[in-house]
């Protein structure tokens, strides 16, 4: 189990995320525009800086719903290895079989 306030502070990543999207990718877009001026261009990147670094989405660290556990994730599943074989093997992932030979 990670601890609690990793995966709190996860939560807050992601509601700043939310948050702060719509303006991100309007700025961005405005910076990355060679048909406008230069100053303009300068200034939306200004702005962009002065948002909060956690308004990134790539500060959002991928944990498992189950656990917190932030290794070993699968994507599909939302979940970590351990949990993803542990619900396995109680039969609660419909459509899994756990194979041993």
């Amino acid at each position: 189990m990670a601890k609690k306030s990793a995966v709190n502070r996860n939560l807050r990543v992601q509601a700043l995320v939310k948050q702060y999207a719509a303006k991100r990718t309007e700025l961005k877009r405005v910076a990355n525009d060679e048909s406008l001026p230069l100053e303009e261009r300068f200034e939306a990147r200004l702005k962009l800086a002065e948002l909060p670094r956690s308004s990134s989405k790539t500060r959002i660290r991928n944990r498992c719903l189950v656990t917190g556990r932030p290794r070993a994730y699968y994507r599909k599943l939302k979940m970590s290895r351990i949990s993803l074989r542990d619900l396995g093997s109680h039969g609660l992932i419909p459509g899994l079989v756990k194979s041993s030979w």
